[in-house]
């Protein structure tokens, strides 16, 4: 899957997206749609009570102040209801208009705290579903996305869903509430003023059309422009000691800048748009309520109607217009800012289920075998695999995006008895992380099979074949917390006891102990308060500490010392003496004692044999062991004896 300049990696399924905000209420709305029908009604009694205090102020000031008893009448309540006396009728609308804004304040906050509990779950249940459906991508959508995206979708996106089910969903139903009643009230009050006052909402109407068209897609730019500019920000983050033991701060500093240049253009974009629609709303508004005043107040100061008018027109209800004109102004300025959300809301979550569409390669089958308990032989047959393949190519239509890669495995075939150690050596780039990966699943191949115990492990559970593999990888990985919690990962419930003698093996308690607050150290994050040996043997504690069938260590030991790869090397070889084991290596000393040597280069097995057998046939094993050892002859101006890759 390509992607140009202005495109984010989530672009191609985004853009097969249908009616997100609708797939939005659909999926994740059942179940709440208590507090979201609580928040709409508390919504639409609180707007159509504000409504009344202008009411009765037009209706007192016709009744009571300008002594028409007459005029004392309300719509919707019968005359049998409303007080006969002057002073009745005053009291009577003070003690009303007390009530209605009892009744606003009451069912505001009604609609507030059910508004906000509905948008914030939808909120929080649709940024752990999108973390669940990221944990279950495949390895090479990791491999080609970026951080930032990713980050973009789970914390900006989600809060412009939840900014807008919380404040434009719900001020979307309070202006429909408040035109409509507005609208109901003038018209029952003098449909043909009424008529001059909403003259306005149809071009409102189409300009908020033209609005919602033309900014749609310059929402979608900046929602981009957003995920590239974190990506550049977590990468600069993550490569500070790169960058200052280089001294490229001003470097880093330009490609932030270009980013959040970006992102500032794109905004810009929505603004500038913005900044004529708001002023054209309230401008459309304005002149409808200029035209009130004028037409209304011709009408009173002659006694006439004007123009094409007729009948007559109370100072009460003039006074009616007015106050419900101003506030009609405001729920339609608001559309720009509804629509803003809207439309924001829109891209974001086109974004989110875009994400949730990439397709899982590598999942559960329908019916996993069971592969308990694990005896460990493992087979590799005529297994060929490229990452080029690997990376769930999307297809439009009856076309598909081709990629051509050189495969990084090809026809792999081998076999690990139970307890046997099988050690890969070779070249940088020769295939060997890649061939253990495969058996982890974290791939799939393309061509062949890998079996353990006889069981293709495609048809096997992943949480199952993960179990009974333990991984220890040259890049450690430690998250943010105590080393205790950093071994016991992936075992949580382990107690101390196993985590100690854990540790232990791994030759790790020593220099853990030494620490002012031992196993409860923070390793901040990714563990850059210890040190690359020290991270390595947490790593191996954790490996220990899960027990597995068949243990997997690239380059377990690289980031120590001599002495301590020495002492490790002992435990590790107590640990392997019952378990199925891959050791991929540089050192070749610390293999020789493998029961298999498989030699790799460029995807392939180009030797295969035990130590001493591997010596004997003097090919590129023996030339790699004489130059580490310093035996006879060295490699030749320091070149790589594997050959180039």
């Amino acid at each position: 899957m390509s992607t140009n300049d202005d495109e984010t990696p989530f672009d191609a399924y985004r853009e097969d997206v249908d009616r997100p905000l609708i797939r939005l209420f659909r999926e994740y709305a059942p179940g709440r749609l208590g507090y979201f029908t609580a928040g709409m009604v508390a919504n639409f009694v609180a707007r159509m009570a504000s409504l009344v205090p202008p009411l009765l102020l037009g209706v007192a000031i016709d009744a009571v102040f300008n002594e028409n008893p007459g005029a004392f009448e309300l719509p919707l309540v019968p005359d049998a209801w409303l007080p006969a006396e002057q002073m009745a009728q005053f009291w009577f609308v003070i003690v009303s208009i007390i009530v209605a804004f009892l009744v606003v304040a009451v069912f505001t906050w009604i609609y507030g705290v059910t508004a906000n509990l509905f948008a914030h779950d939808v909120m929080h249940t649709v940024r752990v579903d999108s973390f669940r459906k990221m944990q279950r991508l495949d390895m090479s959508f990791f491999d080609e996305k970026q951080t930032g995206e990713v980050m973009a979708v789970l914390n900006n996106d989600t809060q412009n869903l939840e900014r807008f089910l919380d404040n434009a969903l719900m001020n979307s139903a309070r202006l429909i509430v408040m035109v409509g009643g507005i609208t109901a009230v003038l018209f029952y009050l003098n449909w043909q003023l009424a008529v001059v006052t909403l003259f306005a909402v149809p071009a409102m109407v189409g300009f908020t059309i033209w609005f919602m068209r033309v900014v749609e897609p310059r929402y979608v730019r900046q929602r981009s422009a957003v995920g590239r500019l974190n990506t550049r920000l977590e990468n600069a983050i993550a490569g500070m000691g790169l960058t200052k033991t280089t001294s490229s701060e001003s470097y880093e500093v330009g490609r932030v800048r270009t980013s959040s240049k970006n992102l500032f253009d794109r905004t810009m974009d929505v603004l500038k748009l913005s900044y004529v629609y708001r002023p054209g709303m309230e401008l459309l508004a304005g002149v409808a309520f200029a035209a009130t005043f004028l037409v209304g107040g011709l009408w009173l100061a002659t006694g006439t109607a004007p123009g094409p008018l007729t009948g007559t027109l109370s100072v009460g209800d003039f006074v009616v217009f007015l106050m419900l004109t101003q506030r009609i102004v405001d729920p339609l300025a608001e559309v720009s800012n509804i629509v803003d959300q809207y439309e924001n809301a829109k891209a974001s979550s086109e974004r989110i289920f875009g994400l949730m569409d990439i397709p899982v390669a590598i999942d559960d089958p329908d019916d996993p075998a069971d592969i308990e308990p694990v005896r460990g032989r493992v087979e590799y047959e005529n297994v060929s695999f490229s990452y080029a393949d690997a990376e769930g190519r999307k297809t439009v239509g009856d076309d598909e995006e081709k990629a051509f890669e050189e495969p990084v495995i090809e026809d792999v075939s081998f076999e690990a008895e139970p307890g046997e150690t099988v050690a890969l050596v070779g070249p940088t780039g020769a295939g060997k992380s890649t061939i253990i990966k495969l058996l982890l699943r974290l791939y799939d191949v393309q061509e062949g099979s890998i079996r353990i115990d006889g069981h293709d492990i495609r048809e096997v559970a992943l949480s199952d074949l993960r179990s009974a593999v333990g991984y220890v990888s040259q890049d450690t990985f430690l998250f943010d917390g105590t080393i205790a919690d950093n071994i016991r990962y992936g075992h949580f419930d382990a107690p101390d006891e196993a985590v100690e003698e854990a540790a232990r093996a791994a030759q790790a308690h020593e220099f853990i102990t030494d620490l002012e607050d031992g196993y409860e150290t923070r390793v901040g994050e990714r563990g850059i308060k210890l040190s690359g040996g020290q991270r390595q043997r947490i790593a191996l504690a954790r490996a220990v500490l899960a027990d597995p069938e068949i243990l997997i260590l690239d380059e377990a030991t690289s980031a120590v010392d001599t002495k301590t790869e020495l002492l490790i090397q002992q435990s590790i070889d107590r640990l392997t003496e019952d378990r199925t084991t891959f050791a991929i290596a540089h050192r070749l000393s610390t293999v020789r004692d493998a029961d298999t040597i498989l030699v790799m280069a460029d995807g392939e097995i180009v030797e295969r044999g035990n130590h001493e057998k591997l010596l004997e046939a003097d090919g590129r094993y023996a030339t790699l062991w004489r130059a580490q050892t310093g035996s006879q002859r060295t490699a030749v101006d320091g070149g790589d004896v594997f050959g180039d890759e």
